[in-house]
Order: C-alpha cells, then sequence, then structure tokens
C-alpha cells in the first residue's frame, strides 16, 4: 500500500524540523513553526474523530498547549514530530470521550474503503462498502484506531508504532489482526 506523502518526511525534512524543535525547547516562541506545520493536519484528525467543529477546536487547542508545555519532554525517534502531537491528541480526545465532552465518531472516505477492501481482497461494490462500514462499527476503539491510520491516513507501521506507542512490528501484526477479524465480520 502506498504510504501519504503529507505523512512522511526525508532525513532532511527531519532534521530541519528537529532543529525547530530544539529552539522551541530553549525559547516557546520557537514553538510557531511546529504549530504552522502540524496544527491543519491535528485539527483534521480530531475532527475526523469527534464530528464536532467546536470540540475539534477546544481538543486541537489542548494538544499545542500540552505539546509547548511539555516540549522539554519530547524525545527525538526517527519519525515526524507529528506522531509525539498524535498521541497527545488521542490522550485529549479519550479524555473528551470519558468526560462525555464528545461523541466517538468514524468519518469514512469511500477512496480510502477501496484501498481497505483491496487488502482483504473482496470486491468492491456498494453492496461491499455498506457491509464494510458496519464491519468497522463492531471493533474496538483500538482497533478502529489501527484502520484509521493505516487505511484512511496510509500511515507507515512504523509511524503507527509511534502514535499507538507499540513496536513497528507489533502494529504490523495488530493492522493484520484487525484486517482478519474485518474478514470474519464481513463474511458474516
Amino acid at each position: 500500500m502506498p504510504t501519504n506523502p503529507i505523512y512522511h518526511h526525508t532525513e532532511d525534512k527531519l532534521l530541519k524540523e528537529l532543529k525547530w524543535i530544539k529552539y522551541a525547547q530553549e525559547n516557546p516562541r520557537g514553538f510557531e513553526p511546529l504549530y504552522n506545520k502540524y496544527y491543519e493536519q491535528i485539527l483534521r484528525y480530531v475532527y475526523q474523530r469527534v464530528d464536532d467543529k467546536e470540540g475539534a477546536y477546544d481538543i486541537t487547542s489542548q494538544v499545542f498547549l500540552k505539546a509547548m508545555n511539555n516540549i522539554h519532554k519530547y524525545e527525538y525517534r526517527g519519525v515526524p514530530f507529528a506522531s509525539w502531537l498524535y498521541r497527545i491528541a488521542k490522550s485529549e480526545l479519550y479524555q473528551s470521550f470519558r468526560d462525555k465532552k464528545a461523541q466517538r465518531t468514524v468519518n469514512i472516505d469511500t477512496t480510502n474503503l477501496v484501498l481497505m477492501i483491496d487488502e482483504m481482497e473482496e470486491d468492491t461494490t456498494d453492496e461491499t462498502r455498506k457491509v464494510l462500514i458496519k464491519a468497522i462499527s463492531e471493533l474496538n476503539e483500538e482497533e478502529v484506531q489501527m484502520v484509521e491510520l493505516r487505511f484512511f491516513e496510509r500511515r507507515s507501521f512504523k509511524e503507527i508504532g509511534e502514535i499507538l506507542d507499540i513496536t513497528e512490528n507489533n502494529a504490523k501484526v495488530k493492522s493484520h489482526r484487525v484486517i482478519n477479524k474485518m474478514k470474519k465480520l464481513f463474511n458474516q
């Protein structure tokens, strides 16, 4: 499966970003380039999960506030800074769901559904899409997030591992388990 170029960086881009991070760790004003680069991406991630514009803005604000206040704790691991922001966003989303400030949703793009159906080696008919959407609704929170990261955002296993705080290999295993579970749900 091809990866999404929005989420992937060359070594040069990673090094440039690392310079921004080091500067932000020394001076809070240095956080601005990171904010500008990732704000829309994190907002889209949050909005796709809560489907409430005002709630998405609030949660995204909390993500960047926490990131800026805790940038001194950031450790470079060879993946884009966004992976750390996604972990913070995931935490803020879960907190919002627990506080009942937001309701969990999954916004599904038909193009990405086709990629997922191809991975499952199924036909791409309208009926297949409907059954697949129903199968997704029966997954638990972690499985849904795996589907979103892998098939809707087309992230690499390394990035998924970083975001979910698991190893790259574990991300591969979990992804394949979700696909197998969905195949079973799909065939029922």
